[in-house]
């Protein structure tokens, strides 16, 4: 497959649609904060996603089956392992969460992060 230089997704020029929701409660660990979630990318085999996320403050459950890079634009965050270390993440920061992972995510202040991830079969 040959791509071409009309192929190449710029977040500024995109459609995408911005879904917004709130998480399903058996994941809520506190408060119920609107996300919204503007994919900008999927690739054909639907194993690579690219987009920008945000979030209000509260805090949920998190169970990674995929390896996500993230890159914070605003706002701060803690991310919890099962184990109950932590770490806070702000603007500025950029990291790579792997497949496997399991804590929890808190927004403490309103968070918003480019996203790409990459599913595994």
């Amino acid at each position: 497959m040959t791509s071409k230089i009309s192929d190449i997704q710029r977040f500024s020029a995109s459609n995408a649609q911005t879904e917004q929701y709130f998480l399903p409660e058996e994941k809520r660990l506190k408060g119920n904060p609107l996300q919204s979630l503007t994919n900008h990318y999927s690739s054909p085999c639907g194993q690579f996603h690219a987009g920008v996320w945000q979030s209000a403050g509260g805090k949920w459950n998190v169970n990674y089956t995929e390896h996500e890079f993230c890159d914070i634009l605003e706002g701060s965050s803690i991310i919890c392992d099962s184990e109950g270390n932590s770490l806070t993440v702000e603007a500025g920061d950029k990291f790579v969460i792997p497949a496997g992972f399991t804590g929890t995510w808190e927004v403490v202040e309103h968070c918003r992060k480019i996203y790409v991830i990459f599913e595994q079969s």
